[in-house]
C-alpha cells in the first residue's frame, strides 16, 4: 500500500481517473438503466411502470417479429461482412502495388466511407428509385429494388458494402504494409508462383488483421440502423427490419420502453458474445 501511494502508479491512476469516470457515466450507467427498465412493463405515456422480472425476455422468442428481425440482422451481417472482406482484400492487394497515381487511388477509395451514412443512403435511394433511378436506366429494367421482399434486403446489403468496403480495405492495407518484402523476394528466388506467395505468405501473416477487420465490421453491421431506416424503414412487410430498427420502433412508435429495452439488451449481449469469441480467437492466434 505504501509503495502504491509513494510511487508513479498513483500519478498514473490519477490521470486515468477522469477517463474512467467518463466511461462509467457515458457507457455503464445507460447500460444498467436499460437493463433495469427491461425488467418492467414501462409505458411512460400512460403512466405505466410495473416490475415484471423476466417477462419481457420470455416474450422475445415467442414474438415472430423479433425472430424475423434477428434472422434479417444475421443474414445482412454474414453476407455484407463476407463481401466486404473479399472486396476489401482485393482492393488492398491492388493499391499495395507500386503504380503511377497510387496515392490518388488510395485517397479515392475512401470517398464512399467519408460520406455520411444518411447522405449516402439517401443518394442510393434515388439511384434505386423504380421510376427514374439511374440503376434501372442503366440495366434497362423497371425493378422495384426497395419494394420487393427479396430485392430490398439485398439492396441494403449493396449499400452497406459500397459504404464500408473502403474501411476494410484500409485495415487490410495496413496489414500488408508490415509484411517483410524479403519474404516475397526469397519466395521468388525459390520459384514460388503468385498464388503460392498469396496462400503461404500473405494470408498466414495477414490473419490477425483479417480477424480484427471481421470483428470491427461484424460489430458495426450487426447493429445496422441508419442505412435500413433511410432506405426502407424496415419494409416491405418488415422483410428488411433489423434488431436496431425494431428496437427503435418499439421505443418511439409503440412507446413500449420495457420491451424495447429488452430487445436492446439482447443486442448488447449478442455483440458482447461475438466480441468475446473474436478476442479469444485473436489471443489464441497470438499465443500460437
Amino acid at each position: 500500500m505504501k509503495r502504491f501511494f509513494d510511487s508513479e502508479e498513483r500519478v498514473g491512476y490519477s490521470l486515468l481517473a477522469p477517463s474512467l469516470l467518463t466511461i462509467l457515466l457515458v457507457a455503464f450507467v445507460p447500460i444498467l438503466t436499460v437493463l433495469w427498465i427491461s425488467l418492467h412493463r414501462s409505458m411512460p405515456t400512460f403512466g405505466i411502470f410495473e416490475f415484471q422480472a423476466l417477462a419481457n425476455y420470455a416474450q422475445l422468442f415467442a414474438d415472430p417479429r423479433f425472430v424475423k428481425s434477428l434472422l434479417n440482422t444475421i443474414y445482412i451481417t454474414v453476407v455484407a461482412v463476407g463481401l466486404e472482406l473479399i472486396l476489401g482484400l482485393g482492393i488492398a492487394l491492388l493499391i499495395h502495388q507500386h503504380f503511377p497515381g497510387r496515392g490518388l487511388a488510395r485517397a479515392a477509395i475512401l470517398i464512399p466511407w467519408a460520406i455520411p451514412t444518411v447522405v449516402s443512403a439517401k443518394m442510393w435511394e434515388w439511384i434505386l428509385n423504380p421510376g427514374f433511378g439511374v440503376l434501372n436506366y442503366v440495366l434497362g429494367t423497371n425493378a422495384h429494388w426497395l419494394g420487393h421482399p427479396v430485392l430490398a434486403i439485398h439492396s441494403v446489403i449493396l449499400v452497406d458494402v459500397w459504404k464500408t468496403t473502403p474501411f476494410a480495405a484500409l485495415l487490410l492495407l495496413a496489414g500488408l504494409q508490415v509484411i517483410p518484402e524479403d519474404l516475397y523476394r526469397a519466395s521468388r528466388v525459390d520459384g514460388a508462383s503468385a498464388w503460392k506467395r498469396f496462400f503461404h505468405i500473405t494470408l498466414p501473416l495477414l490473419k490477425p488483421v483479417i480477424l480484427i477487420t471481421v470483428l470491427f465490421r461484424t460489430l458495426d453491421t450487426f447493429r445496422i440502423f441508419d442505412v435500413v431506416y433511410v432506405l426502407t424503414g424496415g419494409g416491405p412487410a418488415n422483410t428488411t427490419e433489423t434488431l436496431s430498427v425494431y428496437a427503435y420502433k418499439l421505443y418511439f412508435q409503440t412507446l413500449d420502453f420495457g420491451y424495447g429495452s429488452a430487445v436492446s439488451v439482447i443486442i448488447f449481449l449478442l455483440i458482447m458474445a461475438m466480441s468475446s469469441i473474436y478476442l479469444w480467437l485473436l489471443v489464441r492466434r497470438e499465443q500460437q
